[in-house]
């Protein structure tokens, strides 16, 4: 009984170690998954601050996140029965019957195992090495992660900028006004970039500074002393009282948000400064280009239905949204339906990237297409500034089959609207012995064919000369070779209209004056059967017409039969009295006109008497219109400074409009115009002064005032003459 209730004793702990340890490794495996975790999206993270490719990284996260749940599934099966298995696979003195302390047993032989399995279970040396957790691989995974994100994190600058003391130039000042009054000991000019450019604020390190459009700058003046706030004075613009910092004594401060170029001075005192530029960037609206497709895109039927449309965008500051717009045209004619598809791109611009590209496929069915219909697309883009940009539409057009098909049927059965050519006498005779070179390429059968096509044109061509004749033959061949004669060698002979302008019998009469049945179809009728009557030919040339007619026909026939060698004669033959009825056929008209008298060539010849020839001598005076006189008045007076005239402080009055006009120069451009700026001040001061002027000052003034005036209208030259044409004249003169 003893030893009975001591090992029924050892129950109890034999539970609770083996509890322990599978919650212990349950644990253990659920740390390790949320530190790998923390670190892969701090990793993340990381990489989107660095590259800002969001579609990438959103794709890594969804492929981690499942793994981090395949991973946590296996946990929930993580119990007592399943350390018992462990146990037992581990541990082979526990004879597989770890099981037995998560039950009551029923028998007196389960009890005395039961008890056996407890007692070795607690003499184990090391019971959680059956439960091993893979804690150092997760632990060497996450500080391979936390140091990717480390290398990964963007460095940031510091947001506090450092601070630069700068000496505004002041005009010196002589007597006790100007030893009693407070010093400038230092001036800072912080430029703060609008929130939406994304730049850290920064200490201007001189006091003509460039700037972003609608930054805010911010002066900071420590006096020596106390005294009237300063001013902050702007070309254009009211005077910018400086408030006094609370709690720093002789602080003052101004800002002022610029939107445009311009130019400042510092009055402290009472004493300006020299002035200053601020040359303000404007924001650049977006820049978009439409890389595919082209212009126009024809998708036959062989090819996809689909077209892909890469952009790529960019802007100074960083894009805000993107859009592809889409029209679509579906129909033809009058019936013609347009709609409109916008597919928003804006989730490829997370971060406000400067530059970015972007692909999208349009699929023709699932953009409700079919055959014949056609879209237009185009990209849209805005920056944080608000402006917007587009591109070209580009046309993407699928072909319709329907319509091909359509198109050939009609080819095939409509009607020729082309007017019919037709080979001349040359033609025939250069085609007959093209056909005889290539005869050993051909077939038999490819050869007649072609022979007959010749013959074809030669009886054309007979039938459009023998209408001249009189000729009734084949009337449509005649009525064709109407519709575009040709003459051999560009002669164009009569067309059958003029040769048909010739008096007709007067239709016959029944008695009485009243017309007869043949008078009323005479009218209607070709009465051309006649030869003789048919035209007013001389005998001679309708005598060779004939003959010309003759060797037509016995060229056809040969050409008929295929006999091209035995053609050419008669061909040749043909065109020789083609050429002879041309020739003959031709009139001389002398020209008619006005006839002078004759010059006298005995008083006038070779004289050389050249009194009374003159070359054209034209002279003109435009008034040129006078530009910029404020500074066509000031530059004569700066030129007798130049030459050593002593000023005087009435020039003064004379010369600031001249000022004025170099201060507006100096707006458009400051970093340009501000030196020349600075010297007209001390020029005038000069001046108003009675006092010479500095040369450097009297040319750099100079300089830039006559850089104001427009160039000049290029005088009228006289040509230079050529080498031949100067000693024709020299040798006339003599």
């Amino acid at each position: 009984m003893t030893t009975t209730t001591v090992s029924s004793a050892s129950l109890g702990p034999a539970r609770q170690v083996l509890q322990r340890a599978w919650q212990r490794y349950r644990w253990q495996c659920l740390a390790t998954l949320l530190l790998l975790a923390a670190a892969g999206g701090g990793a993340l993270y990381a990489a989107y601050r660095h590259w800002a490719n969001a579609p990438l990284l959103a794709g890594i996260a969804a492929a981690s996140c499942s793994l981090l749940l395949a991973a946590l599934w296996p946990l929930r099966h993580v119990d007592a029965a399943w350390a018992a298995r462990r146990f037992d696979r581990q541990f082979p003195e526990l004879e597989d019957s770890t099981g037995l302390l998560l039950t009551e047993p029923s028998s007196m032989l389960s009890r005395l195992q039961q008890q056996r399995v407890a007692d070795r279970l607690l003499q184990l040396h090391n019971p959680a090495a059956a439960l091993p957790a893979p804690w150092r691989v997760g632990l060497a995974a996450t500080l391979v992660l936390a140091l990717l994100g480390a290398a990964l994190w963007p460095r940031t600058r510091s947001t506090a900028p450092s601070v630069v003391s700068l000496q505004p130039h002041f005009t010196p000042e002589a007597g006790p006004a100007a030893t009693a009054a407070p010093r400038l000991r230092s001036t800072q000019v912080l430029i703060v970039p609008p929130a939406y450019t994304r730049q850290p604020a920064a200490a201007a390190a001189q006091l003509s500074f460039r700037c972003p459009q609608g930054a805010l700058v911010r002066w900071t003046l420590h006096l020596s002393r106390r005294s009237a706030p300063p001013q902050l004075l702007l070309a254009g613009k009211a005077p910018v009282l400086f408030r006094a910092v609370a709690g720093q004594p002789a602080t003052y401060v101004a800002e002022f948000r610029f939107t445009r170029s311009t130019l400042y001075r510092l009055l402290v005192a009472g004493r300006p400064s020299d002035d200053y530029a601020v040359d303000v960037q404007p924001d650049a609206a977006p820049t978009l280009r439409l890389l595919a497709p082209r212009p126009y895109t024809l998708i036959e039927r062989q090819q996809s239905p689909a077209v892909a449309v890469r952009t790529e965008l960019r802007d100074d500051y960083g894009l805000t949204r993107a859009r592809l717009v889409v029209t679509t045209a579906q129909g033809s004619g009058e019936a013609v339906k347009f709609r409109e598809v916008v597919m928003d791109l804006s989730a490829t611009l997370r971060g406000q990237p400067r530059q970015q590209r972007t692909t999208t496929t349009l699929r023709l069915p699932a953009l409700g297409l079919t055959y014949g219909d056609e879209l237009y697309v185009y990209a849209e883009a805005w920056d944080a500034a608000g402006h917007r940009a587009r591109t070209d539409a580009a046309l993407v057009q699928w072909q319709d089959t329907a319509a091909t098909a359509d198109d050939v049927a009609a080819i095939s059965l409509g009607v020729n609207q082309m007017p019919a050519y037709f080979r001349s006498q040359r033609q025939i005779i250069i085609d007959t012995e093209k056909l005889l070179a290539q005869r050993r390429r051909l077939s038999a059968a490819e050869f007649r064919a072609r022979a007959n096509s010749l013959g074809d044109d030669q009886k054309i061509l007979r039938l459009r000369y023998g209408k001249f004749l009189g000729e009734e033959g084949d009337h449509t061949m005649t009525e064709a070779a109407e519709a575009m004669p040709i003459a051999e060698d560009g002669a164009e002979p009569a067309s059958h209209a003029e040769a048909d302008e010739h008096d007709h019998p007067a239709p016959p009469t029944a008695e009485g004056g009243l017309p007869t049945a043949e008078s009323l179809l005479t009218p209607y009728q070709h009465l051309h059967d006649d030869a003789e009557t048919a035209d007013f030919l001389e005998p001679q040339v309708k005598a060779k017409l004939r003959a010309v007619l003759s060797q037509m026909w016995d060229a056809e026939l040969r050409l008929r039969l295929a006999q091209l060698p035995e053609a050419l004669p008669y061909e040749n033959r043909a065109l020789r009295l083609l050429k002879q009825v041309q020739q003959q056929t031709r009139l001389y008209v002398r020209k008619s006109g006005v006839e002078l008298p004759p010059l006298p060539e005995v008083e006038k010849r070779l004289t050389g008497d050249l009194s009374k020839t003159t070359a054209p001598h034209r002279q003109g005076q435009q008034p040129v219109a006078e530009t910029q006189a404020a500074i066509r008045r000031a530059l004569p007076l700066l030129a007798a400074y130049r030459a050593g005239q002593r000023p005087a402080p009435a020039d003064a009055r004379r010369l600031q409009p001249a000022g004025q006009e170099l201060g507006l120069a100096a707006l458009r451009e400051p970093g340009a115009a501000l030196p020349a700026l600075r010297a007209w001040r001390r020029l005038l001061a000069q001046v108003q002064a009675a006092r010479p002027v500095a040369p450097a000052d009297l040319e750099a003034v100079e300089r830039a005032l006559t850089q104001l005036l427009p160039a000049p209208t290029p005088t009228p030259q006289r040509p230079a003459a050529a080498p031949l044409a100067r000693r024709y004249f020299q040798e006339l003169r003599r």
